[in-house]
């Protein structure tokens, strides 16, 4: 898979249809991952993206940390009142031991938090022993599709560090190997469950197959799902990951 440019990386620009394959993917890989029983879910997306929505449709009490990490400007629209609750905080000190079921981190979150190491403990204090994090981050592909266009060529050697990378707004995001999202999360106590690219489509691909039928957005969807690159990290600009809280004894 070819890098997506990074003017392209918020969801604008020229690749209407692959975006809208993209957002289709993420909401079917929640779907399958969410709990199949009513839960607690925890959701540190920042406030950004449907992912509190859509686990409170399908049933499950969510507290949504809107700012977690990361400063929001102005208030966000509170969404399904009845079911989530919005609470600004820069870490998880307001929750106590072991008191949600699942723990999604979309949107980037911790490739925004650069001591994700900090994160993750906060994440498995909360868990439930038995609970289930579902974690998306910056992939080295991405970090290095944005160092060359900016000809940071020296920097391209450091792979095997963190890599941290200044984005063209000022930002800074921390990029992330498969080896490396594993050591993350097994370093903070998770067993990983599995890693992989969020797609291993390419824009061209599925815009082809789009243009075609725009039909096929939902075979398209379960072709990428059904698909098992597990821990490659050579395709894709972001990596997710599952990873399970152990059971104590």
């Amino acid at each position: 898979m070819l890098p997506i440019p990074a003017e392209e990386l918020n969801g604008s620009g020229t690749l209407g249809p692959y975006w809208t394959f993209y957002r289709a993917v993420v909401a079917e890989q929640l779907s399958r991952w969410l709990p199949g029983r009513p839960s607690v879910v925890l959701d540190l997306s920042g406030g950004r993206g449907r992912w509190s929505s859509q686990a409170a449709k399908a049933g499950h009490k969510v507290i949504e940390v809107v700012d977690f990490r990361r400063a929001v400007e102005g208030q966000p629209q509170l969404r399904d009142a009845d079911r989530v609750r919005q609470v600004r905080a820069d870490d998880l000190a307001f929750l106590p031991d072991g008191c949600v079921d699942a723990v999604v981190a979309e949107e980037r979150a911790l490739s925004i938090e650069l001591m994700a190491e900090s994160a993750m403990e906060d994440v498995v204090r909360v868990l439930r022993p038995g609970g289930r994090a579902l974690v998306c981050v910056d992939s080295l592909v991405l970090g290095m599709a944005i160092l060359a266009e900016q000809n940071y060529w020296a920097h391209l050697r450091q792979t095997g560090e963190v890599m941290l990378v200044p984005w063209p707004d000022g930002s800074i995001t921390r990029c992330f190997s498969s080896g490396q999202l594993r050591e993350l999360l097994t370093g903070a106590g998770l067993e990983v469950e599995w890693i992989r690219p969020r797609t291993v489509l390419s824009p061209s691909t599925v815009d082809h197959v789009l243009a075609t039928d725009t039909r096929a957005l939902t075979w398209l969807v379960r072709t990428e799902l059904d698909a098992h690159p597990n821990d490659d990290d050579t395709v894709g600009i972001h990596l997710v990951a599952s990873a399970v809280k152990k059971e104590t004894r």
